[in-house]
């Protein structure tokens, strides 16, 4: 694992979108198509932003899946991660093919099993991610299930989750975020050939240590620490978000 610590957010960003065009590009130089990961929240605004930018994609020979939806939420809602990506990432670069969780399908479970077929079909080339506040990686809150294979699953969301998509302004009250999503296994995250993970903010700062900190275990009570058992592993951090790892 490499952690890169950066002053501003926005440093931070540009780094990561910088790294994360390098890896597009060599799979695109490699192969037919790149496929790649997709992460939402606010965590990822300005990394998106950058990465959209980049020259020498060819985005056509790109293939996109995203990490989690909300079941039962349609696109059309403010907090809709298919709605998130379409803004902030499809209409401006045009992925060649768009794998999107429909979290509003009559059966979450056969949705997942949908969308799992699909991104098992050949290896990702790289997996954008970020940190919860929580510690949660795509929506595997704790306890998360390191030992499901599984590449979708139907998670129950727990109070400290559905609590920052309020403080995040994605709803006006905790009774509006649903109780449950489909979301990348832990499994498939790990099973990227590469995974870029971008983290800011200072409410972060407590579950970057916890999860990355180099005292830290490896635990499903910590998420996103199964990322120390990755061989390729690329962190991006703000001041703030890293401002307790030198307690350890």
């Amino acid at each position: 694992m490499i952690i890169e610590i950066f002053a501003t957010k926005d440093d931070m960003a540009r780094a990561a979108a910088k790294k994360a065009a390098e890896m597009l590009r060599a799979a695109l130089a490699a192969k037919d198509r790149a496929r790649f990961i997709a992460a939402t929240g606010a965590s990822q605004f300005e990394f998106l932003e950058h990465l959209s930018a980049a020259p020498g994609i060819d985005w056509g020979r790109t293939v996109m899946f995203h990490l989690d939806e909300y079941v039962g939420l349609p696109e059309t809602h403010p907090a809709s991660f298919r709605k998130y990506l379409r803004e902030r990432l499809i209409e401006k670069v045009h992925p060649g093919e768009v794998d999107l969780i429909q979290g509003d399908a009559a059966d979450p479970h056969a949705e997942s099993a949908r969308v799992g077929e699909l991104i098992s079909q050949a290896p990702v080339d790289v997996a954008f991610v970020g940190i919860g506040e929580n510690g949660h990686l795509a929506f595997n809150d704790p306890p998360a299930d390191f030992d499901t294979n599984a590449p979708y699953i139907v998670v129950d969301l727990d109070e400290a989750c559905r609590g920052q998509q309020v403080g995040e302004g994605w709803f006006s009250s905790l009774d509006e975020v649903p109780k449950q999503a489909i979301s990348m296994s832990i499994a498939q995250i790990m099973k990227a050939e590469h995974v870029i993970c971008t983290v800011p903010d200072v409410r972060k700062a407590e579950a970057v240590r916890d999860c990355l900190g180099p005292d830290a275990p490896v635990s499903n009570l910590h998420p996103a620490s199964i990322l120390k058992n990755h061989a390729r592993v690329f962190v991006y951090l703000d001041a703030q978000a890293a401002s307790l790892l030198e307690e350890q």
